[in-house]
């Protein structure tokens, strides 16, 4: 984003979302590609044709450079696309934080979908994401989001910005449960066949 070093991260400043949560390209995103992330999916055949044909935008998400310091507070906007892999909605890779006893907000500004949980222990919550409410996720969670619509999840996150991200836990182990579209057409959470493999 061409403005980030003309913000006055001492003195605050009003940011124009519209600048950063899809609506314009003209900032820079930290973009994931299915290729980047075939191998979460329980369907990695359904995942590999999918990327032999056009390798789809699963998700993107922008950041303002916050100074990773004790605090400071990290904020952007993250889109997840609609689309499923098999009969599993995209979804973003999810972490934990490197500062694993760090929460994070997230408030959705539309679309509608899932923000999937889960702490060190094996707590697993499925939250709501729908236009105008925040979800909460608590210190030491892991946390996923989830498209389960047609249009863009676009939420806004926060959170401290020390904190880091941890992917690779996840990228190892995976989460316990996968949030798909059941037999009935609507969302269903199961167990993850390849969690821990």
């Amino acid at each position: 984003m061409s403005n980030v070093s003309k913000l006055n991260w001492s003195g605050g400043f009003v940011i124009d979302f519209s600048l950063i949560n899809g609506i314009s390209k003209s900032a820079p995103s930290t973009k994931r590609r299915l290729s980047q992330m075939a191998d979460m999916y329980a369907d990695t055949g359904a995942a590999q044709k999918m990327i032999a044909g056009g390798d789809p935008l699963v998700y993107e998400f922008y950041e303002l450079g916050v100074p990773e310091e004790a605090g400071e507070i990290a904020f952007g906007t993250s889109i997840t696309y609609p689309g499923k892999v098999g009969n599993e909605y995209f979804m973003t890779k999810g972490h934990f934080h490197t500062v694993l006893d760090t929460a994070e907000v997230y408030y959705t500004l539309s679309g509608i979908g899932f923000m999937l949980t889960e702490n060190p222990e094996g707590d697993v919550a499925l939250h709501a994401l729908e236009p105008g409410k925040a979800v909460y996720v608590p210190k030491r969670y892991a946390h996923r989001s989830i498209n389960a619509g047609t249009t863009p999840l676009i939420s806004f996150f926060a959170f401290r910005g020390d904190a880091g991200h941890n992917y690779g836990t996840i990228e190892t182990k995976g989460y316990r449960k996968l949030v798909v579209e059941g037999s009935d057409g609507k969302p269903c959470m199961i167990d993850n066949p390849k969690w821990g493999k």
